[in-house]
């Protein structure tokens, strides 16, 4: 049976991807987990795993700087939340790779290359060989990407559905609205729940895709569809694809003067 390790420095994404892969490939074994670059160099070394799960940033040693110390001991499969840039370089690097947060679906497409590589000893050396060649370069043009100072801004939402609790991409939320003890996150298919407030995800979510509209409303700049007035003045956003429609207080109109 494959074996695996997962190194990622949040726990929550590390038991998200154990839950995940065990749905896709019940067969893999995860014989250990790492917070850091350092700890996964370790494990490889001490239980030699077939495949090494690493996220790219992590504190410390990077996934890509534990990339290059690991080499051909095990196959590298990189967990990114870069999906912008990384999967157009790890396609042309033939880079196994899972984004984050990791659907069945999109995983299961990275599960069936990776049983394919590794039932060819053959292929599994070509591989193992692109991490110290082709690779390395690639990794280092994306490091240099990666490296620039930005701000860290949340990539996903962790809500309750009922008794199920759901890891919600934060490109798919239409909007956040608050009340007195909860926080509503709306998406195009479901209403979740969360306890942090709207002033703290103001914080949090990137400015560019998410305005905050009112004390108690983020709204999802790219779900805009316009703005109204109601007979009593008040500026009301549309929502795409909703009937509800959201007020804006006047502290944040200049907001929509562009529009």
């Amino acid at each position: 049976m494959p074996t695996a390790i997962i190194a990622d420095d949040e726990r929550l994404m590390r038991d998200l991807l154990r839950t995940r892969l065990s749905q896709v490939w019940p067969e893999l074994q995860i014989v250990g987990e790492a917070k850091n670059g350092d700890e996964a160099v370790q494990l490889v070394a001490e239980l030699k795993p077939d495949l090494t799960f690493l996220d790219i940033r992590m504190p410390g040693k990077t996934g890509m700087d534990a990339a290059r110390d690991i080499g051909d001991a095990s196959r590298v499969v990189f967990v990114t939340a870069y999906d912008e840039y990384a999967v157009e370089a790890f396609e042309r690097g033939a880079v196994d790779y899972v984004l984050k947060p990791p659907e069945p679906e999109r995983l299961k497409i990275t599960v069936d290359r990776l049983k394919e590589r590794l039932a060819s000893p053959a292929s599994a050396q070509a591989g193992a060989a692109n991490v110290s060649d082709t690779v390395t370069a690639m990794l280092s043009q994306l490091a240099e990407k990666i490296a620039a100072p930005k701000p860290k801004y949340l990539q996903w939402i962790q809500a309750s559905i009922g008794q199920d609790l759901r890891m919600i991409p934060v490109e798919e939320i239409l909007f956040f609205r608050s009340d007195e003890k909860y926080t509503c996150v709306q998406t195009e298919k479901f209403e979740a729940l969360i306890r942090k407030p709207v002033r703290d995800l103001a914080e949090e979510l990137d400015p560019a895709l998410f305005w905050q509209i009112h004390r108690a409303t983020l709204v999802n700049v790219n779900a805009i569809e316009g703005v109204t007035r109601d007979i009593r003045g008040r500026h009301l956003v549309l929502v795409k694809g909703r009937s509800e429609k959201l007020e804006v207080s006047r502290s944040f109109l200049h907001l929509f003067k562009q529009m």
